[in-house]
């Protein structure tokens, strides 16, 4: 990460409420370009919701986001991905009886001029070409999304991501269900995309993971933001201090 290089995207006084219930007070943060942001706290800290109201799902009850240093309205999720916003959620959103190339293209499909017939050809070799880019290995871009393992699906969904992503990708518990040779391939990409310099923001109750793959980690507890530390600078006692609320005792 390159503190010196503008913010890719922040979130300013981000709070969210429903009704007579807060489940984000405030949340401030600052995204930057090859940087991995860890969002760490207990069941029902606010971190679906935060992750949510970022692309576009729910919009603020206070404070706003700001892409590139401009402000942005996200009125629903089509806003947050024609901002470059992409989420891979823990339950994929992949169709398992389509290619994965159609799953990458899956509703932004290119046609051919005039009739507006697939071109499946082109889909397939950008497809290839970021499988190959990102090291990511599957049989074929034709096969089948289900005939396909737990961490190649998440690979792909991975994938997707990044090839739409032009400000931030969310991933949420992306190794939740995965295997330890799986989640090794999974983060493995996952540095890969930082490395080719995205934003991340990384949803994890895995301490181990965070510690492994985030340079950063911002903590909310019952949906305030505790704080924010450096990994490097904090130790595992900390942070399940802040969590726990430990820390203010």
């Amino acid at each position: 990460m390159n503190n010196a290089a503008a913010p890719i995207a922040a979130l300013v006084g981000v709070g969210k409420s429903f009704g007579a219930v807060t489940a984000v007070e405030r949340f401030d943060l600052e995204m930057f370009p090859g940087e991995i942001v860890a969002l760490v706290g207990d069941n029902g800290a606010g971190k679906s919701t935060l992750i949510k109201t970022i692309a576009g799902i729910h919009r603020p009850s206070s404070g706003h986001i700001e892409l590139r240093n401009k402000k942005v309205i996200l009125r629903g999720p089509k806003d947050a991905r024609d901002a470059g916003i992409e989420v891979v959620y823990q339950d994929l959103a992949l169709a398992a009886d389509q290619s994965v190339y159609m799953n990458l293209f899956l509703g932004r499909e290119l046609t051919k001029k005039p009739w507006g017939w697939l071109d499946r050809k082109e889909m397939a070799r950008q497809t290839q070409t970021l499988i190959d880019d990102l090291d990511v290995r599957i049989p074929s871009v034709s096969v089948p999304v289900s005939s396909l393992s737990g961490g190649q699906r998440q690979a792909i969904a991975i994938c997707r991501a990044t090839h739409w992503a032009s400000s931030i990708v969310l991933l949420d518990e992306p190794t939740a269900a995965l295997g330890v040779a799986e989640t090794k391939k999974v983060e493995e990409l996952v540095g890969r995309l930082k490395s080719r310099g995205a934003a991340l923001l990384l949803v994890s109750h895995n301490m181990d993971q965070v510690f492994r793959i985030a340079d950063r980690v911002a903590v909310l507890r019952r949906g305030k933001q505790v704080g924010i530390r450096q990994v490097a600078e904090t130790t595992r006692n900390e942070l399940v201090s802040m969590i726990t609320g430990l820390s203010d005792v």
